[in-house]
């Protein structure tokens, strides 16, 4: 591409793309996708976004199609990679001059050559470091800032570079580069600092871009740099000068306004600098023990005492406490059971915890955890009575709250308890003694202490299992505390039942439960809960006491109070507004549904008719639609078959949410899989509706997704429903997507396919194999080739027994199209297939299938085969094994019986603790009384074969067949054989 006849082509062509008008935009920009590959376009590019009398979107469209062209075709084994004398020419055009004047094109072009320098630096570019080693030196405010913020961008790539050689070259480039690092960081602070106290907040601006610009630099250096960052001088220098920096920093934003647009870069330098310690010490464990000590003193000053007030912010104060919470918790500091185990590195730093944690500084922290940040604020009480729904939200983890100071101070409480427990459960416990007397309703102050503390015992409860009796506890204070109606006491009604819920998987008397759910009843009857501030602790407790791992729970104990629990709950439902608080309330009635199963039948309703109408309004919430989804599936469970009074409601929801095609699939897909499942499952017939769903299932088939396992169960699901009707309408569609399938799976996703061709032959044995018979040669050359995978050959083998068993004709003729396509006689291939069976029994560890096998090759006698009865010693091996595998002694009788044969009469028998039997466990029952496996006595199938061989071959000639099997396997068969 000729530069100077291109340029002005494509910065038509740019112009263009720029345009709002699609019919101008779609051309242009198919244009620039064939420009791509072409020789000069990405010089083009350069000259258009370093030319600064150009429009700024054409600009910075052109800067967009050149860093896309690095990803593409700048490493030299990329299709169209670009040539090394235009990559020269570029990477010389990129540092040429650093006067960008538009703040975004000029960050768009430092990451660009971020990306170059990531492939080219230092080996094709060593020019590239010293060049912006020394336009940061320039006076020129713009150039200077520029050249800064591409060092910082090259510096944070190369950092990023995982492989040996790269970290090599980085650590020499650390080691070249980090004083003159330093000491720009410490000019530019400098300078920064002086003009804060001048004055001058426009230069302060400035130049504080550019401490913070030189902080970021450094603390990739520091952090990624050096392999024992320790022994360096320079580096341990500047981490502690970190420390007199912060302090200078919080001093200076005392002088700075709150709405000043200094006043949040201030903020963010000085999060960088505690992310300089936090990163260190994350990399560099034990080289930053020198700083334990210091780290913890700084921390705990700023959050813990006078020092920080009126200057400390809510960001640091979290980012403090995560700096005291990593050096608790690390593991490198943290001494053997057997101290003579642990490094000298470890001991030191674990001593200098132990001598900082004294029992009064213990005592402080916890002290004013407590009473300090636990506390509800002002600012939380008052949006807590505007819009508690609103507020629940926030406190159980709405997006605001990821990085917000209460759940951080939270975490350190935790793990500061966990580890010193000893010391400070004296500590906690005294609190709780100060107030065992009642509170004066008027006191707000003592009320949020309380529930402060309250909050203390509840994150504590495993720490506290053998100091708190809690059931008595609950008994003598906290049941009477339920029960205040006070209007002021709602922060403590609110916290106690969520400390219930926080000990009743730790300790709690099962007995005490039904005066528990009694109080929560009673509480959910509060003609007022939704403004009421105990709704989400409430919801808490309910979910606390309800999930299946909750052993101490038991049904009886719950039934009582399971209508107006379902009933209120339900009434909640409606009344709440909030999608995040439906979602925890549908969640909660989930967790009943599925505790109590068929016994929520009479009481759901209410529930089944507002369903729909939630879903309606939901349309643009897909997490609530979830919700409803998981709901479902409880429900349908629960009604068993029943459930298929919800179809009109049901199934058009399986259908949106199982369609790939539609948008909300991408959220709805794995909980509409699972509602599906359990719908056939539960259903006591196929419907017209029911089956057309199933349309949707070959562009899930080729999603190949964690959803695989669910879609096979799925069509296994429809195979037990009703075969033939499926199977009519999907045989010819299933078999395609099975091919395709095959070609590109897993072991577990060919066994997959291959369960479903072995349930097709259990359903419908005649029609079966000529249903999937394309699929059925490559089985066959499977076994006869030793297939290497036991769970496929195990699988292969089934189908095959199958098909040999029960339609011998469909076999033969398979044999015959397998001799056809090998070019091979009939009688080899069953000869190999039966060598092959024989010696891969033992990949079966099925016991159905092992019997299946058994009675298989059994069915090819009695026969004058030669080749057959050359494997009769084989067939009589397998026939014995499935003896042992099947036949059980009755002692007394000292005969042998089937233990898999079924009879009709027999149910299935559901302990206290089962879940009662679904349609299609009864559907699988019934199958299992029409299958061979259940229905022959392998023993009687086998004195019956022998006796026909013998008939067939006359007493001589039977006995020298019998001859060709061991003495020991033949004495094993006459033991199993007696009485006949």
């Amino acid at each position: 591409m000729d530069l100077n006849s291109a340029s002005s082509i494509v910065l038509q062509v740019l112009t263009q793309a720029t345009s709002q008008d699609t019919a101008v935009l779609k051309p242009a920009e198919e244009q620039l996708r064939q420009w791509e590959t072409q020789p000069g376009f990405y010089s083009v590019l350069l000259n258009i976004f370093t030319n600064h009398t150009l429009d700024v979107n054409v600009r910075w469209l052109a800067v967009l199609y050149f860093k896309n062209g690095i990803d593409r075709y700048w490493r030299r084994v990329a299709p169209h990679a670009l040539s090394e004398e235009e990559k020269a020419t570029l990477r010389a055009g990129l540092i040429a001059n650093f006067n960008e004047p538009v703040n975004q094109i000029a960050t768009q072009i430092s990451v660009l050559i971020a990306k170059v320098a990531r492939v080219d630096c230092p080996r094709q570019w060593p020019e590239l470091i010293p060049t912006l080693v020394e336009s940061v030196k320039v006076q020129d405010d713009l150039r200077q800032h520029r050249a800064l913020l591409t060092f910082y961008h090259v510096t944070k790539t190369l950092a990023s570079k995982r492989l040996a050689a790269d970290r090599k070259l980085f650590y020499d480039l650390a080691s070249g580069i980090y004083s003159f690092a330093c000491s720009l960081w410490n000019h530019h602070t400098d300078t920064f600092l002086q003009q804060v106290y001048t004055g001058d907040e426009a230069a302060a601006t400035n130049s504080l871009e550019r401490t913070l610009l030189s902080l970021k630099v450094l603390r990739k250096l520091t952090v990624h740099g050096f392999v024992e960052p320790h022994w360096s001088v320079e580096v341990m220098g500047f981490l502690h000068a970190v420390f007199e920096r912060l302090k200078q920093f919080l001093e200076c934003s005392r002088s700075i306004r709150a709405e000043n647009v200094c006043r949040d870069r201030l903020e963010k330098t000085i999060i960088l600098f505690t992310k300089v310690l936090l990163d260190f010490l994350d990399q560099h464990p034990f080289s930053f023990t020198p700083l334990i000590q210091r780290s913890l003193e700084f921390a705990v000053s700023y959050v813990f005492t006078e020092a920080g007030e009126g200057i400390v912010f809510e960001r640091f104060i979290v980012q403090c406490m995560n700096l005291i919470k990593m050096i608790v918790k690390n593991y490198a500091y943290k001494p053997s059971k057997n101290i003579e185990d642990s490094s000298p590195e470890t001991l030191e730093a674990h001593k200098i915890k132990t001598e900082f944690f004294t029992y009064p500084t213990l005592m402080e922290i916890c002290r004013r955890l407590v009473t300090h940040y636990f506390l509800l604020t002002k600012e939380e009480l008052a949006m807590w009575e505007e819009d508690p729904e609103g507020f629940t939200v926030e406190e159980t983890g709405g997006d605001s709250w990821k990085y917000s100071l209460r759940p951080c101070t939270e975490v350190l409480f935790i793990d500061i308890f966990h580890e010193y427990n000893q010391t400070l459960t004296p500590v906690l416990l005294e609190m709780v003694h100060s107030l065992q007397a009642s509170t004066n309703m008027e006191d707000t102050s003592a009320i949020l202490i309380k529930d402060a503390v309250y909050n203390a015992v509840g994150l504590a409860a495993y720490e506290l299992f053998d100091s708190v009796d809690f059931d008595q506890w609950f008994k003598n204070q906290l049941l009477a505390e339920l029960q205040v109606s006070h209007n002021r006491y709602k922060p403590i009604r609110r916290r106690v039942i969520w400390l219930i819920g926080q000990w009743i998987s730790v300790k709690f008397k099962s007995d005490l439960r039904p005066v528990l759910y009694e109080a929560i009843r009673n509480l959910l009857q509060d003609q007022d809960l939704v403004s009421c501030i105990h709704l989400q602790s409430v919801l808490f407790f309910l979910n606390s006491i309800l999930p299946v791992d909750d052993f101490e729970f038991r049904t009886d104990q719950f039934l009582p109070y399971l209508e107006s629990m379902f009933t209120l709950l339900f009434q909640l439902l409606q009344e709440v507004t909030q999608c995040d608080t439906k979602m925890h309330v549908l969640h909660v009635l989930s967790c009943v549904i599925e505790r109590v199963s068929m016994q929520v039948r009479p009481y759901v309703g209410c529930l089944v008719q507002y369903l729909p109408l939630l879903w309606k309004q939901s349309e643009e919430h897909n997490m609530l639609r979830c919700a409803i989804l998981t709901t479902l599936i409880h429900l349908v469970q629960g009604l068993g078959a029943d459930s298929r009074s919800l179809y009109p409601f049901l199934l058009p929801v399986i259908q949106l949410s199982t369609d790939v095609s539609q948008p909300p699939h991408v959220y709805l897909l794995e909980d509409g899989l699972e509602l599906w499942l359990v719908t056939l499952e539960n259903s006591p017939f196929l419907t017209p509706e029911l089956l057309s769903i199933f349309q949707n299932m070959s562009a899930l088939l080729e999603l190949s997704s964690e959803n695989f396992t669910n879609c096979f169960k799925i069509i296994n699901a429809y195979i037990f429903l009703s075969s033939s009707e499926f199977l009519q309408m999907y045989a010819a569609d299933l078999c395609r997507s099975f091919c395709e399938v095959l070609k590109d799976t897993t072991t577990d996703g060919q066994v997959q396919v291959l369960k479903v061709v072995e349930n097709v032959l259990k359903v419908n044995p005649v029609l079966g194999p000529q249903m999937f018979q394309p699929l059925l040669p490559s089985i066959v050359r499977g076994i006869i080739d030793g297939e290497r995978y036991p769970v496929v050959m195990s699988t292969y083998l089934g189908i095959m027994g199958r098909i040999l068993l029960q339609n011998a004709k469909f076999f033969s003729l398979l044999l015959n199209q397998m001799a056809c396509e090998l070019g091979q006689e009939l009688d080899q291939i069953l000869g190999n297939m039966i060598e092959m069976w024989v010696d891969r029994m033992d990949n079966i560890t099925q016991p159905e299938r092992r019997k299946l096998s058994a009675l298989a090759l059994l069915s090819l006698l009695p026969s004058l085969n030669g080749v057959i009865q050359d494997k009769f010693c084989g067939i009589i091996n397998i026939s014995v094994e499935g003896l042992h595998d099947v036949m059980s002694e009755d002692p007394e009788t000292e005969t042998y019986k089937d233990c898999m044969l079924m009879s009709h009469f027999e149910e299935l028998k559901v302990t206290e603790d089962e879940e009662p039997p679904t349609e299609q466990d009864k559907r699988k029952k019934m199958l299992a009384l029409k299958d061979p496996v259940h229905t022959v006595s392998l023993q009687q199938f086998v004195y019956e074969k022998l006796k026909a061989q013998q008939e067939l071959l006359g007493e001589q000639g039977f006995q020298a067949l019998m001859e060709t099997v061991d003495t020991e396997i033949v004495a094993q068969l006459q033991k199993f054989l007696q009485g006949f």
